[in-house]
């Protein structure tokens, strides 16, 4: 195996995972023996990758904006970065939202199957409904306030404060630019070198890969719900998935257009990171794979993917973006209500908000969700009915969103010639 390329390794272990998954699951005992003594090294896998994250994005970011030297350079990346951000984000709502409006998957849950999936995930849904009041009662403006945190220390503790060690990042680059570059040398030596320290981690964690992917695929097949529920959804899950794959092809013309690259080298260029996203359902832990495969093999300088993907890994969330709007409506459907035009444009405005709130962490668009629910008016015990199938579907949203975080990467960096042909 040391001669395959790393997202062939990847895709063999994915491979295998599934089919030891479901060779157990058909054995007496076995899906207990996957969850306790497979299952914990995909943990394992997954907690190295998180672990790596929070110093890669401070040392990548401090490192990125230093290098610059010139606040207006910083300001004219940050702004083509947002803008293309907020344009993929409003488009791939509004693609979900076309499909689900075309296809109408939520027609077809009987009454029968909705009371099941209510009854089956109820737990679940309160759990869910609990987080998102607690942001909504929070304020218009608290999604502002907590980019800013009181205490960096604190905020570096949990991978959900991203965006507080975004701006941390972003503001302490800013007062190295400001200094005189031999005031700021020591300082930036030293993040230099931690930056290729990190870097040199991941290495040693991406061996790994492999056989993490492995123990999480394997854990995913025995503790799948039951056929009957995954048949229900089915049609819901094919329009989820027809969004999804919209969306890719929207990322492929974009890097077609905008820097003249043939789509199936950005394809095969990003493939490992594609990958673990979909083993690891978290864009923050592909995080470190994403900044090696767009600088060594799409030819971003590290000037753009360090400022570029951190701050795509935490606003950027493409894939949730059509998630969102498919699973409004089809909620909306399976209840027989019909929504407005004003809903469904309440739905896109609340929607590309929300993603850029989305913690980079597995599931947590299904907790934005409630807003985007509430927001139209769609019975929240409405979430019941995804449930079942939503691990799997996580894991499908999860690759358009680091997909597209290379996307954009590619784009910034030909716009400012930082794009190596």
């Amino acid at each position: 195996m040391k001669k395959l390329a790393l997202h062939l390794k990847i895709l063999i272990g994915m491979l295998f995972g599934v089919l030891f998954g479901l060779a157990l699951s058909f054995i007496n005992g076995g899906g207990d023996f996957i969850s306790d003594y497979i299952k914990p090294f995909g943990t394992i896998f997954i907690n190295l990758l998180k672990l790596i994250a929070i110093p890669l994005i401070l040392a990548s970011l401090i490192k990125g904006v230093s290098d610059l030297k010139d606040i207006a350079k910083l300001s004219q990346m940050g702004g083509r970065t947002i803008l293309i951000y907020v344009s993929t984000t409003l488009t791939a709502v509004m693609i979900g939202l076309i499909l689900v409006n075309s296809i109408q998957p939520g027609k077809s849950i009987s009454v029968e199957t909705r009371e099941e999936l209510v009854e089956a995930y109820a737990t679940d849904a309160d759990q869910k409904r609990e987080a998102a009041a607690k942001q909504q009662e929070a304020g218009p403006l608290k999604a502002l306030v907590d980019i800013v945190p009181s205490n960096i220390f604190a905020a570096a503790s949990n991978n959900r404060n991203m965006l507080q060690i975004i701006f941390f990042a972003l503001f302490f680059g800013i007062g190295m630019i400001l200094l005189p570059e031999e005031t700021g040398k020591p300082v930036k030596a030293f993040f230099d070198s931690f930056n290729a320290i990190i870097l040199k981690l991941i290495d040693l964690i991406m061996l790994a890969a492999p056989y993490g992917v492995f123990a999480l695929l394997a854990a995913l097949v025995v503790e799948a719900p039951s056929l009957e529920l995954f048949q229900a959804l089915a049609l819901y899950a094919i329009t989820l998935l027809l969004g999804l794959a919209a969306m890719i092809m929207v990322y492929a013309l974009l890097v077609k257009i905008f820097t003249k690259r043939n789509p199936s080298s950005f394809f095969k260029g990003i493939a490992p990171a594609q990958l673990l996203a979909f083993s690891t359902s978290s864009s923050a832990a592909t995080l470190p794979v994403t900044m090696e495969c767009v600088e060594e093999n799409l030819g971003v300088d590290k000037e753009v993917s360090s400022f570029v993907l951190p701050i795509g890994a935490t606003i950027n969330m493409d894939g949730t973006s059509v998630y969102q709007g498919v699973a409004a409506v089809f909620i909306a459907q399976a209840f027989g209500l019909d929504l407005s035009l004003s809903a469904q444009l309440g739905i896109i405005f609340t929607a590309t908000l929300a993603s850029i709130g989305t913690a980079a962490v597995p599931s947590a668009g299904i907790v934005m969700l409630v807003i985007v629910l509430a927001q139209a008016g769609i019975p929240e015990a409405g979430l019941a009915l995804i449930f079942a199938i939503d691990r799997p579907l996580d894991m499908c949203r999860t690759v358009v969103n680091v997909t597209g975080d290379a996307a954009v990467s590619m784009m910034v960096g030909k716009s400012i010639g930082k794009l190596k042909d």
